[in-house]
């Protein structure tokens, strides 16, 4: 497996298997699979735009994730902003990159994949902080709750419910840079 960065073009040349990925991951009917591929296809043009691929060793696309920089006028900016207080949304919106979609095909998950998505991604990415939504799930059984809480990332909204989907979500962030990593111990 390797993970690898991708331009805006590489993940429109591969949208077909970043939307099966996307729909295996998150369980989601075709009629909105078809649907995410028009977003995906308009978010590789926003600003500070970041994307990774963990690819196996025949091509195949394991996972993805990518992100770029929030702002007023997006629609997920826009939802998150309303529901915050006027404190939070200075302190988390103001400079944000926002983790838009990390992905790991299921028979995949458990072996670091989504991990090394995420830490490539934040360390490319610009802004002060970075949020991200995920489903709620119990954060003990739940892979993607997990990672997010080894990363750092707290609570910004709880069941919170974006309009279209019925699902309540947790809204993170946490602060970027992310720290360097610690050095093994000497022997």
């Amino acid at each position: 497996m390797r993970l690898v960065r991708w331009t805006p073009d590489d993940l429109l040349r591969r949208l077909d298997d970043v939307v099966a990925v996307y729909g295996e991951a998150m369980g989601y009917r075709a009629d909105l699979l078809e649907a995410r591929r028009g977003y995906i296809a308009t978010h590789v043009r926003r600003p500070g735009f970041r994307a990774v691929a963990s690819l196996t060793a025949e091509g195949h696309l394991a996972g993805f994730g990518y992100g770029y920089l929030g702002g007023p006028g997006q629609w997920w900016h826009d939802q998150v902003w309303r529901a915050l207080h006027p404190d939070a949304r200075r302190r988390w919106l103001t400079d944000c990159f926002e983790v838009v979609e990390l992905h790991v095909r299921p028979p995949a998950q458990g072996h670091g994949l989504g991990a090394g998505q995420l830490r490539a991604l934040l360390t490319m990415a610009e802004g002060a902080t970075t949020l991200l939504s995920t489903p709620e799930a119990d954060e003990q059984t739940s892979r993607a709750w997990r990672l997010y809480r080894r990363f750092g990332f707290v609570d910004l909204l709880r069941d919170f419910h974006f309009p279209g989907d019925e699902r309540p979500f947790g809204v993170l962030g946490r602060d970027l840079p992310l720290p360097a990593p610690t050095p093994p111990p000497r022997s």
